[in-house]
């Protein structure tokens, strides 16, 4: 195998405020592993809210980088996969990155888009919401009148959460969904979910913080909206426990370590009943074609994290004005660095 690593500080239009942190810029490893003339490119961001940044990935990276380079038995990604977790067994954004390009090199070698490769079909596809970070009210109603949309996911986590509600939803009659950033108590989640069904909001992500689970059947029986895990489901194995919990799933492959354990987690949200959300990191177009391919098998995406971006170093699969994905015709992920 040959492997290249790219570094960008991935600039944002605007400032990104969570309930946690804000940034300007979007720090970016994008990994490109080849096999003889073929190559596939994944990409990994980094986060001080899960502790990683790009100078310990590379360092990680390297660190394997003779393993990598030596590793000559590549037939496809569940096969890889084992290695991946021999390599980085604690750092699941550095297998996401490996296993996006494992899997558009596979797809590549195949000569197929992945969604062809898994037999799904584009036909019937969820659109994206667009992502309002926290800001003041005006500001945040400059956002989104700048970009309309016809979903918008609102970033909570303040002392007038619903206040923000009500002033967005007077400028404009798109779908909300709430992103709570588990800022709110179980007494307010229940409160808030009946005023905000009255505003057009779809449903509300992570109200709790993660450590308080127990307190979840009950706010899941007497709210009046969907309840989505983010924080509670980061692996696998947090899928079953999510089920009584939540009524969904917001799988992010940065955390669960990539497309093919995101897979899995799906089939197992199938299987347990529970409704499937992917959402992304604000990566490049690199890491939100990845997410394109799984679009088949959701009931919702948050895959905005390229238009989100002044500048993205690359080109893939796109957002049309409805926020449906536009695919490319190209083989693997559809992504392609611009130089």
């Amino acid at each position: 195998m040959k492997l290249t690593i790219h570094q960008f500080d991935l600039p944002l239009k605007h400032t990104f405020k969570i309930a946690h942190e804000a940034r300007d810029v979007q720090p970016s490893m994008i990994i490109q592993l080849g096999v003889g003339e073929q190559y596939g490119l994944g990409e990994a961001v980094a986060t001080s809210y899960y502790g990683y940044t790009i100078e310990e990935m590379i360092a990680n990276v390297e660190a394997k980088r003779d393993e990598i380079e030596a590793y000559n038995d590549f037939e496809n990604p569940e096969q890889f996969y084992p290695k991946l977790e021999e390599w980085f067994p604690k750092l699941s954004f550095l297998r996401c990155a490996f296993d996006i390009a494992a899997n558009d090199l596979y797809g590549k070698q195949k000569g197929q888009p992945l969604y062809k490769l898994w037999n799904y079909s584009t036909e019937n596809i969820p659109a994206s919401n667009f992502t309002i970070g926290i800001a003041s009210i005006e500001k945040m109603k400059e956002k989104l009148i700048e970009q309309p949309w016809p979903i918008y996911k609102i970033k909570l986590g303040t002392d007038h959460d619903l206040e923000i509600i009500e002033k967005l939803r007077s400028i404009t009659d798109a779908v909300f969904r709430v992103d709570a950033n588990c800022a709110w108590t179980p007494e307010q989640t229940i409160k808030y979910s009946r005023k905000l069904k009255q505003l057009g909001v779809e449903f509300i992500e992570q109200p709790l913080p993660a450590n308080q689970i127990e307190d979840m059947p009950d706010v899941v029986k007497q709210s009046v909206l969907p309840i989505i895990a983010d924080e509670n489901c980061m692996v696998y194995e947090d899928v079953a426990k999510c089920a009584g919990n939540f009524t969904g799933i917001n799988i992010k492959l940065s955390k669960c370590g990539g497309l093919t354990p995101a897979r899995k987690m799906i089939a197992k949200a199938n299987e347990l009943g529970l409704q499937k959300m992917v959402g992304c990191m604000t990566e490049s177009s690199v890491g939100i074609s990845a997410i394109a391919h799984l679009l088949p098998e959701l009931d919702y995406v948050d895959m905005d994290g390229a238009i989100l971006l002044a500048e993205d170093p690359a080109t893939g699969v796109k957002l049309g004005e409805d926020g449906k994905a536009i695919f490319t015709d190209l083989p693997g992920t559809g992504a392609r660095l611009k130089s």
